[in-house]
């Protein structure tokens, strides 16, 4: 499995501006690692080391073959990145580097480290460009002869990696010099093996990473990947399978796995087997061969990833339509595999986990032990197989918690009976990465599923099992009972992705109206409708007692900013008036050179009059509603209307704000970070909604302190804190195809931003100017300053992008301490594939889903929806030909108002109804816009009839089809056809056009709430028709004219249908 392709360890030599400064070696593991290496020869050098006095280790020049060596692995085991063509001379008193002087520069960091921790001296030879380097070898073999000889010794015991074979012109001319010089040489390969063994905290995260990843491939790509191909039947080579694998694992964010692409590799080439041609060697390759995945055929996947160059390994086998041979040799394997497992113990023999795998295999299936692999395994690590590690029957070396181990084992050429030439051989493999504990080993690629149920795939059933339901068990007599993984198709057809979605979709409506009644139950039927209800304001006083009055100036009107109020001259007395009483003001002049100035003032019983506690206080007293002045001095009436106005938009202002600020819920203060704790920032941003005033907006800076956020200016009234407690969900958008990148916080309690109060906070910077060039024609694509200006934009944008996505791991990784984890708070990105056009507001925007919302966060007024906030989805205006369509959201809570996302490209609409049933969210379709407010208020008033009514299927335009179609009544009635007159016909349009919202139909909405909410219903409606009918002499009219009446007054507020006498729903109009 591992030898080929190119290892992806960082490299020393990598291009990187800044050369060497680029990278930074990890001080605290070195010295950390440097006394482990060093303890360890000390202590065992007798036993692994060859007694040796000296170690040399030669890293060869990097290659395009993925290969494993151990002079590689101690590079990033020591240092963190691999340094080829690099020599390394461990002494007892020195350590020699023969290197280029871009490494030596950056080796220079370790010397003190070295000599702190175990008192040895950093030497470096840097060998210059064209010098083989021969002159600088013979002075690293004077340093060890000088060694030798102060340690009485005359031949120095010089221990080397001896598999490794020299490559490149200073290896070869090393190992030439090095065999030819007075040493004796011994390997070392057992040392270093035994030392990289048990791996550290650091070592076991990435191998825990590197775990994550390879398992999510497998549960979330490969398996889904193959039930599409044996579904659909599509024709694809292991080849094909392999590449498309191996892209997967190098861009981890295919399958939402937030590692960084840079940090990840393969271990080898994926593999995948089938069609009676296995090989379960290490070595083994995907052919050209397509997959077959007929009747009894056998799948073997195997796929390791390496995160930070640490490996791990995960294998399965997946049986279709399989067999009892086959059912019961799977069987056994998996309890084998997991006796091996659990053997896995601190203090144990490492043979013992391959023990304990024959044992089960010889107690239930003895004829298969000649085919089961040799070995359980082996260790795992820096490499893909650690040296001295195999779990075989022969190794007798002790556990120790911290070792990880790639634990692997399958049955080789097994036989059985079909007909099929390329079924009857076929082979099974099971692998897993298992970090050895104290107690019990910890499986960490548990997340791909190796259960029967999840592997053993029923597709087609023989004789009498054809009628037997999707979930089929297995019935032999040879063999257990095991549960097979639900059918992909039906018995005599191929399931659809459209018929797969319905049958889901099914299952979800009986589940949602499970639920729905649970809850309308629990909060009963008396659920009020606040629309529209205002907090009453304070009382306004504009002067507590007569002497506060000011002087009148000879009977003017005047202004008094202090106390808010105007000083009206009425019968020769001055009356004050608080200036919110005011309604309006205007002035006008005349032909006669007078003006006139009309104050009109808010009083009880007008039309949008507002109700607060001083008009209800005094409602027998009597008031003045307007007064009208003259006035010979044109300017001062028009500075008296413009103070008024001035004065009166700062008080409503200034109440505006204070009522707002009531409903604030209070937040923690901001816990500030310490000297301990900086704060993790981020520079020159821009904040929205933006603060107030009229001065120069200023760009900021956000701070994530100990409990909270801050966002502050250089003013100090321009800051912003948003608790961590107090974020509902936090989103990152990397700019691609916009302008800006950001970061946007939904909460779940408003705060004030300014005089502002939201719920929603975004913080962002743009990634390039917007600039319009003015002159004149095209600019050629190959003009070098275009060329210049682009690469500058991309690399603005990658810069603040990285820096962004810094900031959001960051502060990720403080949410994960253990204080926020009942929080469950994490950075979501937008998945820009599932996005799609509409028009949530006003504009048209890109509305994207994520994880668990869906959201719109450029254009303003943000959307940001809660998946598991939403009742049902209904799509509205499907078909017909239409070119848009619109999605309406309903919400758990009824009171609120539905949120509606207009004018969807029809081209989007499969792609939603994927997202929507993928993400559990029950959906539906209709032809028409229905008027939800009448019908929400309809179901809040008698939950309990909508629950009797079959709660949302009223929606359900296939069941209604359906059952107008099986009824004669309802043909008659509703469905047009071709021989119908014209007359029927265009009432049918009329009654269509009655249930579509026109935009008449929004405003009267909109503007006439209380008098909708009040409207008649729909049996007051028809009671009122039979009246009329019978009073005009209509007695005789025919049922169908009664119900198409009916569908009339009962299309303008559409709502549930109810039962008829006989149990059964209503019947709608069908429309074409």
């Amino acid at each position: 499995m591992a030898d080929r392709r190119n290892d992806n360890a960082k490299s020393n030599d990598s291009k990187a501006t800044g050369g060497a400064n680029a990278y930074t070696i990890n001080l605290e593991n070195f010295s950390k690692r440097l006394k482990m290496l060093y303890s360890h020869w000390n202590e065992y050098n007798s036993d692994l080391w060859g007694g040796s006095q000296v170690l040399a280790v030669a890293t060869p020049p990097p290659s395009e073959d993925l290969r494993y060596l151990k002079s590689s692995a101690l590079n990033i085991w020591l240092v963190g990145y691999e340094f080829p063509d690099t020599i390394m001379v461990f002494m007892k008193k020195q350590i020699h580097f023969l290197c280029s002087q871009k490494k030596a520069s950056l080796l220079e960091v370790v010397k003190k480290s070295a000599k702190d921790v175990v008192g040895v001296e950093v030497v470096m030879h840097v060998k210059a460009k064209n010098d083989d380097g021969t002159a600088l070898m013979d002075n690293i073999f004077r340093a060890v002869h000088a060694q030798s000889r102060s340690d009485g010794g005359d031949t120095p015991i010089v221990g080397h990696i001896a598999k490794e074979a020299p490559e490149g012109n200073l290896l070869e001319t090393w190992d030439q010099k090095l065999r030819g010089a007075n040493f004796q040489l011994n390997d070392i390969t057992n040392g270093f093996a035994d030392l990289f063994a048990v791996k550290d905290e650091a070592e076991i995260t990435n191998v825990k990473k590197a775990a994550y990843l390879t398992s999510s491939v497998m549960k979330h790509f490969v398996v889904p990947k193959l039930e599409k191909i044996i579904d659909e039947e599509n024709k694809i080579s292991h080849s094909s399978l392999m590449d498309d694998t191996e892209k997967v694992i190098l861009e981890p964010a295919k399958i939402k796995v937030k590692l960084k692409a840079d940090n990840v590799d393969i271990c080898y080439p994926p593999i995948f087997q089938s069609g009676g041609e296995f090989d379960l060697k290490p070595s083994a390759a995907s052919n050209d061969s397509n997959l077959y995945y007929d009747s009894t055929s056998v799948i073997i996947c195997a796929i390791g990833a390496r995160y930070n160059s640490y490996c791990s390994n995960v294998a399965r086998t997946f049986l279709i339509d399989a067999n009892p041979v086959q059912r019961k040799a799977y069987t056994v394997l998996l309890k084998a595999h997991n006796s091996a497992i659990a053997a896995l113990k601190a203090g144990s023999k490492a043979g013992d986990a391959y023990q304990a795998a024959v044992a089960v295999v010889e107690k239930e299936a003895p004829e298969l032990v000649p085919s089961l692999t040799k070995s359980a395994g082996t260790g795992i690590g820096l490499e893909f197989r650690e040296s001295g590690h195999n779990l075989n029957s022969k190794n007798e070396k002790i556990l120790k918690a911290g070792m990880v181990f790639n634990v692997c084992l399958g049955f080789q050429n097994l036989q059985t009976e079909t007909k099929n030439p390329k079924t009857q051989k076929f082979s099974l493999l099971l692998s897993d990465t298992v970090i050895v504990g104290q107690s019990a080993p910890e499986v960490i690629t548990s997340l791909s599923s190796k259960a029967v149920q999840d592997v053993a795939y029923l597709f087609n059933d023989d004789g009498d099992e054809q009628e037997e339901q999707p979930n089929t068990k297995f019935k032999t007599s040879n063999a257990e009972v095991l549960p097979s993984k639900a059918t992909l198709r039906s018995v005599n057809h191929e399931m659809s992705k459209e018929e797969q979605r319905r049958q889901h979709q099914a299952e979800l409506a009986r589940q949602k109206n499970e639920e729905t009644a649970r809850r309308l139950a629990g909060t009963g039927s008396g659920v009020a409708d606040n629309r529209g209800s205002g907090k009453p304001s304070s009382e306004l006083i504009a002067y507590k007692n007569v002497n506060d009055l000011p002087p009148p100036k000879d009977f003017m009107i005047q202004v008094d900013q202090r106390n808010e109020a105007i000083l009206l001259p009425i019968h020769g007395t001055v009356v004050p008036f608080h200036v919110a009483h005011v309604k309006s003001v205007s002035s006008q002049q005349d032909t006669n050179r007078s003006c006139y100035i009309r104050i009109i003032f808010n009083v009880p019983g007008t039309p949008f009059s507002p109700h607060d506690a001083n008009t209800m206080k005094f409602q027998g007293s009597i008031y003045v509603k307007e007064v009208s002045f003259r006035s010979k001095d044109p300017r001062h009436i028009s500075e008296v209307v413009q103070q008024i106005k001035t004065l009166r938009r700062q008080v409503a202002s200034r109440e505006s704000e204070k009522a707002e600020r009531a409903t604030l819920v209070t937040q923690e203060k901001l816990q500030l970070a310490g000297s301990k704790f900086k704060p993790i920032k981020l520079t020159d941003l821009w904040i929205r909604p933006v603060f107030g005033g009229r001065g120069r907006k200023l760009t900021g800076t956000l701070e994530a302190h100990a409990n909270g956020f801050r966002y502050s200016t250089s003013r100090p009234d321009e800051r912003v804190d948003i608790m961590y407690a107090n974020v509902k969900h936090a989103f990152f958008q990397p700019a691609e195809k916009e302008m800006i990148t950001l970061l946007h916080f939904h909460l779940h309690n408003h705060i004030m931003v300014g005089n502002k109060k939201t719920k929603d906070v975004q913080f962002y910077i743009e990634v390039m100017d917007v600039v319009q060039t003015i002159g004149g024609g095209k600019r050629s694509a190959y003009d070098p300053d275009e060329i210049e200006e682009e690469q500058r934009e991309r690399d603005r944008r990658n810069k603040i992008n990285l820096d962004f996505q810094n900031f959001v791991n960051r502060v990720n990784d403080l949410w994960g301490q253990s204080q926020f984890k009942a929080l469950d708070l994490e950075f979501d990105q937008p998945l820009r594939e599932l996005g799609f056009h509409g028009v949530p507001h006003k504009a048209s925007a890109f509305i994207v889903p994520t994880s668990s919302c869906l959201v719109e966060l450029i254009e303003t007024p943000f959307v940001v929806v809660t998946l598991s906030e939403i009742e049902i989805v209904n799509l509205e205006r499907v078909g017909l030909g239409q070119k848009n369509f619109d999605m309406t959201i309903v919400f758990k809570d009824f009171k609120k108002d539905v949120m509606r996302i207009d004018s969807i490209p029809s081209t989007s609409l499969d792609g939603i109804k994927e997202w929507l049933d993928t993400t559990d969210l029950k959906y539906y379709e209709s032809r028409l816009n229905l008027n939800w407010r009448p019908i929400l208020k309809t179901i809040t008033d008698d939950p309990e009839k909508f629950i009797e009514d079959g709660g949302w299927e009223f929606l359900n335009m296939e069941a209604s089809d359906s059952d107008s179609e099986n009824s004669q009544e309802s043909d008659q009635g509703y469905v047009p056809s071709d021989a119908q007159s014209d007359s029927v016909s265009e009432e049918e349009g009329d009654d269509s056009e009655s249930l579509v919202e026109s935009e008449d139909d929004e405003e009267e909405d909109s503007e006439e709430d209380s008098e909708e909410d009040e409207g008649k219903t729909w049996e007051e409606l028809e009671r009122e028709a039979s009246n009329a009918d019978r009073e005009k002499g209509h007695e005789s009219d025919s049922e169908e004219d009664r119900k198409r009446r009916k569908m009339k007054a009962f299309g303008k507020a559409r709502a549930p249908e109810r039962r008829n006498s006989s149990g059964s729903l209503t019947k709608r109009s069908r429309f074409r």
